[in-house]
């Protein structure tokens, strides 16, 4: 394929997509969605079953999408935008690191990759802040700790959905996957 979606990826793109726009929904009725990050889920889980380009399109437009048409996450503040670069980040560098490093397991390409993500989410939250002139340091910080559990759900969930891919079938092999995207 010339460096396309395949109909696997785009498939799977719905799937997780969808599934990142109706879990927060169910949190939200709980009031455990910004603790527990449930849109996070299943975007960075997307990242184990296709490449990293369509892992990092559908984590960059998922937070917009929703935001647009739910409000969650807001535009104001600007969660919506931190979050799809957050994603898209996160998801193309799993994406890579599993390219990379096709027999490490799940969790030891997860762990680097969401302490990443926090880092580089907590210093977007701080920018964002400062520039609609929030308090910066105590936005950065409280969102720094309400993202924990969701790590702690993520490190959980996602190594569980990807050795049940593997072991289904449907994660294919790096090199398969490889070849059929280039």
């Amino acid at each position: 394929m010339e460096h396309g979606i395949s109909p696997r990826e785009l498939a799977y793109c719905g799937l997780f997509g969808a599934a990142a726009l109706l879990l927060p929904t169910l949190f939200h009725l709980l009031r455990l969605g910004h603790v527990f990050m449930p849109m996070y889920l299943p975007l960075v889980a997307l990242a184990f079953f296709v490449g990293p380009r369509p892992a990092a399109a559908t984590a960059l437009v998922t937070p917009l999408l929703s935001g647009a048409v739910t409000g969650m996450p807001p535009y104001f503040p600007p969660v919506a935008p931190i979050m799809a670069l957050e994603l898209a980040l996160m998801a193309a560098l799993l994406g890579a690191a599993r390219r990379r490093w096709p027999d490490l397991r799940a969790l030891a390409l997860l762990l680097p990759v969401l302490a990443l993500g926090r880092v580089v989410h907590v210093a977007l939250v701080y920018a964002a802040a400062a520039v609609v002139e929030l308090p910066a340091a105590f936005m950065a910080g409280l969102s720094f700790l309400s993202g924990w559990p969701g790590i702690v759900l993520m490190l959980l969930v996602v190594p569980t959905l990807v050795e049940i891919g593997k072991s289904t079938g449907t994660i294919r092999p790096v090199a398969a996957t490889v070849q059929a995207d280039d």
